[in-house]
């Protein structure tokens, strides 16, 4: 838009002083402005139209909130509007000071390709620098929406944090596809169920896989009874009630089955009994992530899925789970936990820790990475992550970093 003067369509001078404030709510879109219109300053609300008789259109002639309207912007003035008391609105027509450049621009926006980053043609767009601070609120976005599924939790958990990592950890584990199922293994076995058999790996195991009904089938091999009639008296012993659904291994690399990443949860459970302070006190991340890489019991060296031998292959928990672990429950654990004690140096330290890890490569990062924004760590991928989910999928060009610097670019 261009930088004035600007005039109302009856041919007065209009100043702003103040374009009030934006309202979400019902009423006017802008709240308490303060604008000068000829030689009167203005005091009042401010409604926004794509056509003046939309006024009509839309009853405010009939609302009390639209009472105090100074003045009508509209796209296209197509009817002189009057106030409750039949006096002229002061109208102030957009149209004549947007340039055709800046529509041509916004119209690549808007109709471009949805993942396809309808801005292509004009990235980098920015500087490093100005990347950089975008980046950064980014993260913070993606890390206040995961605080409010963790504060829910911790609500959930009568504030026990070694809880809330329990069910944050299994969750993650069962990775998109079985996620749901395996937070509903967790929160149907206490921290306390699993205390009372952490030195028997194979009591670990029956309990998990039990619970998430992957033993209710007739087994050949002997491991697989084992499992089966341990389970049978844990689940009487502690009155389980299993979860609800089945787990998927359709269209799943056999790396990641719900059967191996349980038997993997299981020797997680055996390394530590109180996760979360040991989260919270680690000065280094890396000793978490060592602390997360395990290997499951021999059985699991030649088996995939239960009763279904394989060659062999070891499902040591590889480099891009552990960061995945990282990134997506210990990171945010810590986070919400300063949020919630007001401690920022926790905050600090989850932002300074995803600055360490390796980035995450996948089609959302390899197509900004084309367009050379860089990729070096995960903050910089979590951060790509959410612009790609929550602006350009959204189309939310206007309130993008990017999408403002095209339309702002001279």
């Amino acid at each position: 838009m261009s930088n004035g003067p600007y005039y109302t369509s009856d041919g007065n001078r209009l100043e702003v002083y103040f374009p009030g404030t934006h309202n979400f709510n019902q009423g006017p879109d802008f709240l308490n402005a303060r604008i000068k219109i000829g030689a009167t300053e203005w005091a009042g609300n401010i409604e926004l139209h794509i056509h003046a008789s939309d006024w009509y259109k839309h009853k405010h002639e009939q609302d009390l909130n639209f009472r105090n309207i100074i003045l009508h912007i509209v796209w296209i003035n197509d009817q002189e509007i009057v106030d409750h008391l039949c006096k002229p609105i002061h109208c102030f027509c957009i149209q004549p000071y947007v340039s055709q450049i800046l529509l041509q621009r916004y119209r690549n926006l808007m109709l471009g390709n949805a993942f396809a980053k309808p801005c292509h043609s004009y990235l980098p767009a920015m500087k490093q620098i100005q990347w950089l601070s975008w980046k950064e609120r980014l993260v913070m976005e993606r890390l206040e929406k995961r605080s409010k599924k963790i504060i829910q939790y911790y609500r959930e958990a009568t504030q026990d944090w070694e809880t809330v990592t329990w069910w944050v950890l299994a969750a993650n584990m069962g990775l998109k596809v079985n996620e749901a199922l395996f937070e509903s293994v967790a929160r149907t076995i206490s921290l306390k169920v699993l205390a009372n058999h952490r030195n028997q790996i194979h009591q670990l195991e029956c309990l998990l896989m039990g619970q998430a009904n992957l033993l209710n089938q007739h087994f050949e091999e002997h491991y697989p009874r084992l499992l089966q009639k341990e389970y049978a008296y844990l689940k009487k012993k502690y009155q389980l009630q299993q979860a609800i659904g089945q787990p998927a291994f359709l269209r799943m690399r056999p790396a990641s089955f719900p059967s191996i990443r349980l038997a993997q949860l299981a020797s997680i459970l055996q390394r530590k009994d109180h996760f979360f302070d040991f989260f919270k006190n680690a000065e280094l991340i890396v000793l978490i992530k060592e602390m997360l890489i395990v290997s499951p019991n021999d059985y699991w060296i030649y088996h995939y899925q239960l009763d279904h031998p394989s060659s062999y292959h070891k499902k040591q928990l590889g480099n891009s789970m552990t960061n995945s672990i990282l990134i997506n429950t210990v990171i945010p654990l810590i986070y919400t936990y300063g949020l919630i004690m007001k401690e920022n140096s926790y905050q600090e330290k989850a932002l300074n820790w995803l600055l360490e890890i390796r980035a995450e490569q996948n089609r959302y990062t390899k197509e900004w990475v084309g367009y050379q924004i860089p990729n070096h760590s995960a903050f910089d991928s979590q951060a790509l992550i959410e612009l790609s989910n929550a602006y350009c999928m959204e189309k939310r060009c206007l309130e993008c970093a990017v999408g403002n610097a095209i339309l702002n670019d001279k």
